[in-house]
């Protein structure tokens, strides 16, 4: 949703900009100019860009335009689904993990948390370091494990964001190129009325215009946001694997969650009174 707004205050500001310069709204308006930009931008990124690479930056647009899946109401609901499940096993052994996560999302477990549980790749990272710990594994070769899959994850999102970078990149160029073939346009008549090379010289001059727009105003900050949020997502996930590895090395479930919780960022970090609350409410629903 800021991403929207940002664009939307971007647009706001040059579009009112214009006006109180003198500027008609309609001058800017040349769809040949967006064709040829726009397509030339994706045609450049499908052919420097493998399908997963598409594949990815698809999903992650569709997730930055959703605001993402990584506030502090993300964090609690993970605080207290670990919490749930290492009691389970402090109780029953990390065994008795084996139905909960081979039902998944559908179990009662985590349809209480549904921040986790509606989240397809945040719950299957999950299940997966838990699957990780119950096989046996200790902290440092579970941590080694986690690790290399979160460094796989990085490497995949930073590549969707890179792709859309370069397009950022590029688009000044392409606004050149639409400029270029207007002028091509406008030469072809030279000899008509004054009023119509003014009209075409004007929209070849939109080509640069909306290139640079779009690089600096929209994708280019669009692609910043994609990285930020995934930088967030590798955060999440690396507070999951260290209350995980911190268990399965001996903590107390109570312990590994202080301990966890002053690890997170300020925005999403519960104070030691709310993460006792939160305890308290897996607590009492047993």
């Amino acid at each position: 949703m800021l991403v929207i707004v940002g664009i939307i205050i971007v647009l706001g500001s040059v579009l009112t900009g214009f006006s109180m310069a003198g500027g008609h709204i309609h001058s800017l308006i040349h769809p040949s100019e967006l064709v040829t930009i726009g397509g030339a931008a994706l045609g450049a990124m499908v052919c420097s860009s493998p399908p997963k690479v598409l594949k990815d930056l698809m999903h992650g647009l569709i997730a930055l335009l959703k605001g993402g899946n990584v506030g502090k109401v993300t964090y609690n609901q993970a605080f207290q689904l670990l919490y749930e499940l290492f009691r389970i096993a402090r109780r029953d052994g990390m065994l008795a993990w084996e139905s909960i996560l081979a039902e998944g999302h559908d179990n009662a477990t985590f349809k209480k948390y549904p921040k986790i549980a509606n989240d397809h790749h945040l719950l299957e990272f999950v299940t997966g370091a838990l699957q990780g710990a119950m096989e046996g594994n200790d902290g440092p070769a579970l941590q080694a494990l986690l690790d290399t899959e979160i460094h796989v994850f990085e490497e995949e999102h930073h590549a969707a964001v890179a792709a859309l970078t370069r397009t950022a990149d590029g688009l000044p160029g392409f606004g050149i190129v639409a400029a270029v073939l207007g002028i091509v346009v406008t030469m072809g008549a030279i000899g008509g009325p004054v009023e119509e090379i003014g009209h075409k010289v004007g929209a070849a001059l939109v080509g640069t215009f909306l290139g640079i727009l779009m690089s600096y105003g929209m994708i280019g900050p669009v692609a910043g946001a994609m990285d930020a949020l995934g930088h967030a997502e590798v955060a999440l996930r690396k507070t999951i694997v260290a209350a995980i590895v911190g268990f399965a090395g001996g903590g107390s479930p109570k312990a590994v969650m202080d301990n966890v919780r002053r690890g997170c960022g300020t925005a999403v970090r519960p104070s030691a009174k709310e993460m006792e609350e939160l305890l308290k409410e897996v607590d009492a629903a047993k």
